[in-house]
């Protein structure tokens, strides 16, 4: 190696930085061993800025385009190393490049469900999830209250700072929220737009700008879910004396279509004697409806007059003919056999 290219390795012409993956949010340009040529250039892209850093602290800051690096441009960096106004010679500094662009499809939801108070159903618990996208708005921000001197931060390092914002505030927007459970489907954008207006200034003192926040599901848990399904199906059944015959025939159609031996006989058998019972019930009069009198009963030839009222209402069958008699007939009306 000569001493020329010694030199060139030891100070720097050209600064830039290519992303080389996603979710890159700060990178730390390697500097070891190195100095910044008076006069070199600095290449920011348009998904980017760049900021100068000493000892810590951060100084001026760049965005999209070339620039050359003197004490014109480095008014900040100049203060803080106390340098003339037209120094000569490689300075040091630590140079961070930030990426500006958007980072999408961020996810977010409820780790556990969160407890609400419903204007319908009382106290609920809800689970809800969507996705939102944000950049970095402000580089001097973030680096003093995020990135600081790391080498590299990523979007997954901030993942779970940036859920608990929005679980946070989520929770406060539901509770002032004038929707109900059974609205917030139908209302998912209305929801988004008022959860996005809380979180954003949680985003600015990040030095963050939200984009872009999107409500995709609110659910119940599955234990309230069963016990949800079954208030709707109750509510879409109506009547529910209708529905209750409706549901015996069905069931009566299937015992018929059963036909597998006896203990299919048997099932057909209850299913007849459900339906009869639900059928009688069904065709009673209301309760309302005044109460008919009962009919005489006939007075039979040669029937004591002397027969107990308990006994008055039972009856036999003729032993000759078979037809339904008074209990203490003596005669039967139909073909006079004596009984």
């Amino acid at each position: 190696m000569t001493f020329g290219e010694f030199l060139a390795k030891q100070f720097i012409a050209v600064i830039e930085w290519n992303e080389p993956a996603d979710g890159i949010l700060a990178y730390r340009y390697p500097m070891r061993d190195l100095e910044i040529e008076n006069g070199g250039m600095l290449t920011v892209s348009e998904s980017q800025m760049a900021a100068f850093v000493n000892e810590g602290r951060i100084a001026d800051v760049f965005g999209p385009g070339l620039h050359t690096l003197n004490t014109h441009n480095l008014p900040l960096l100049t203060d803080l190393m106390n340098w003339d106004k037209a120094f000569e010679s490689p300075f040091k500094s630590e140079v961070y490049f930030f990426s500006t662009r958007l980072q999408i499809d961020q996810k977010w939801g409820t780790a556990t469900p969160i407890t609400i108070r419903d204007k319908e159903f009382g106290a609920v618990r809800l689970r809800c999830y969507g996705i939102y996208s944000y950049r970095i708005t402000d580089p001097r921000v973030f680096f003093n209250q995020i990135s600081g001197t790391r080498d590299s931060y990523l979007t997954a390092d901030l993942e779970g700072q940036l859920r608990d914002t929005i679980v946070g505030s989520m929770t406060e927007s539901f509770a002032t929220s004038d929707l109900s459970f059974l609205d917030m489907a139908a209302n998912h954008s209305v929801l988004g737009d008022k959860i996005a207006g809380q979180i954003k200034p949680a985003f600015s003192a990040l030095g963050l700008g939200l984009d872009k926040f999107v409500v995709e599901n609110v659910s119940l848990p599955e234990e309230l879910q069963k016990v949800f399904d079954q208030r709707v199906g109750m509510n879409m059944v109506g009547d529910l004396g209708r529905y209750t015959l409706y549901a015996a025939a069905e069931s009566l159609d299937l015992s018929a279509a059963n036909t597998s031996g006896a203990a299919g006989m048997g099932m057909g058998l209850g299913a007849g004697a459900a339906v009869a019972q639900v059928l009688s019930n069904a065709l009673k009069p209301s309760m309302g409806a005044p109460a008919q009198p009962p009919a005489a009963a006939p007075v039979l030839i040669g029937a004591s007059t002397s027969t107990p009222a308990s006994a008055a209402g039972a009856s036999k069958f003729c032993i000759e003919c078979g037809v339904t008699i008074p209990q203490a007939a003596k005669f039967c009306p139909e073909c006079g056999k004596p009984q």
